[in-house]
């Protein structure tokens, strides 16, 4: 792919972003509904402002096409990325950018020393396929509660 470029994400591309995030949400499988664009710049900003946020955007023919947001978690083996929102724009989906993009992060979180990458999905969407197929494995004693 010419002009495929991947960096950190900063406050320049934050607005191209969630605009990519919200275009590619607000479709099928999953049909999230955002009361307004603030609230998701918002949601962005708050990760940057993080100490722990790592954060990568892809670019291809300079315009954001992925992302992944996330923070640098602490472990007993050291540190991890973990993944809270992982993102390919919708009309580029099934043409390989996110496994070339994952695979960008992978060498990237290696080149910092970072153990591996911990994320949540659902079984049901695609996404869960798209993770196996690039190498995570479901820990099958792992739940996820929440209150």
């Amino acid at each position: 792919m010419e002009n495929f470029i991947v960096k950190k994400i900063d406050r320049d591309i934050v607005n191209e972003c969630v605009d990519v995030f919200i275009d590619t949400f607000t479709k099928e499988p999953w049909y999230d509904v955002y009361e307004s664009k603030d609230k998701v710049v918002k949601y962005f900003n708050n990760y940057l402002d993080n100490n722990c946020f790592l954060g990568y955007v892809c670019l291809l023919d300079e315009k954001v096409v992925a992302m992944s947001i996330g923070m640098k978690k602490s472990s007993i083996e050291g540190m991890e990325y973990y993944i809270d929102e992982f993102c390919i724009s919708y009309k580029l989906q099934g043409k390989g950018i996110g496994s070339k993009f994952m695979k960008y992060i992978k060498e990237d979180i290696q080149k910092q020393e970072l153990n591996g990458m911990l994320l949540n999905t659902k079984k049901n969407y695609p996404a869960y396929k798209f993770y196996l197929k690039n190498g995570f494995k479901q820990i099958d004693d792992l739940v996820v509660l929440g209150i």
